[in-house]
């Protein structure tokens, strides 16, 4: 990548973070307006928390136009309502793919409603954002960047994680190969980041088992990363250095092998057993970057 393709800031720039009540999209948020963005916007289900968050950074960034708005991912007609109102304002140079939801459990556990709503927050939404704002991003010649959260769960099989799993998959393979068009386009300006960590502790996976050399991230840690390498341009980062770790053995190992190892001593396969996911009294909690 040419060192001229990264961006130093997005000062100036107009941002789009979804899942930005709490959590890893708050921090993106901070992070966005302390940068100095122009435009600011921020999308999230829960009313009550994504207020507090734009009050939040309407008080300490009173420079930056702050647009809180309550959007349902798991609704394509949501998406598009929302999405008209950003593209009256102009359309957006950065959009920030975060918001996601977990679903945990054997598959012969899930009901299809949760499988759907699954794969619409994680997979599709992604997608319909990128098709209203791409365009624009291509039309206007200047930098813009595509920043996905997809999850190491997109490379790895995990038992108690096949819906989840699927929908990241998904995501990732759709991100990188819309990155290889752009690439072949010679549309240099616009990058696209696909970042996979495992587990982070904003209480999606509260319950997990850690894994073996594996830490739970904290979601400070893995919101510098993944906006350091979307500045940069990176197209796809694995965090921790256990997940590249764990590609190699996979691809060189044959399955059964790997299925001791991972099932035994990497405890891999035991990640999920204690799954439990954000309560409802966590939901509610004050957004202060730990989710």
């Amino acid at each position: 990548m040419n060192h001229q393709d990264s961006l130093e800031s997005v000062r100036g720039m107009t941002v789009l973070i979804t899942g930005a009540a709490q959590g890893m999209g708050a921090i993106f948020a901070r992070t966005a307006a302390a940068e100095g963005v122009q435009s600011l916007f921020l999308w999230d289900i829960n009313e009550e928390l994504l207020q507090c968050t734009a009050d939040e950074l309407r008080q300490q960034h009173p420079q930056v136009t702050i647009h809180a708005q309550v959007v349902d991912l798991s609704s394509r007609a949501s998406i598009e309502r929302a999405a008209e109102k950003v593209r009256h304002h102009g359309g957006v140079q950065v959009l920030i793919n975060n918001a996601g939801v977990v679903t945990g459990g054997a598959f012969t556990d899930q009901e299809p409603d949760h499988i759907e709503a699954t794969l619409a927050v994680n997979t599709l939404a992604p997608m319909y954002l990128a098709s209203h704002f791409l365009p624009g991003m291509l039309a206007s010649r200047g930098p813009g960047r595509i920043l996905t959260i997809a999850s190491a769960a997109a490379l790895v099989s995990n038992p108690n994680m096949s819906v989840y799993a699927a929908s990241k998959a998904a995501v990732l393979t759709w991100s990188d190969s819309v990155r290889l068009e752009l690439e072949r386009a010679r549309a240099h300006q616009v990058k696209i980041t696909s970042f996979c960590p495992t587990y982070v502790s904003t209480g999606m996976f509260a319950g997990v088992n850690k894994m073996l050399f594996t830490p739970i991230l904290s979601p400070e840690q893995v919101a510098r990363k993944a906006w350091e390498a979307m500045l940069r341009g990176t197209p796809i980062v694995l965090m921790p250095w256990t997940s590249k770790l764990g590609q190699v053995l996979r691809g060189l190992l044959p399955t059964s092998l790997w299925d001791r190892l991972a099932g035994g001593p990497l405890g891999i396969y035991r990640s999920m057993d204690g799954f439990t996911g954000r309560t409802a009294a966590q939901s509610k909690a004050r957004p202060d970057g730990r989710g």
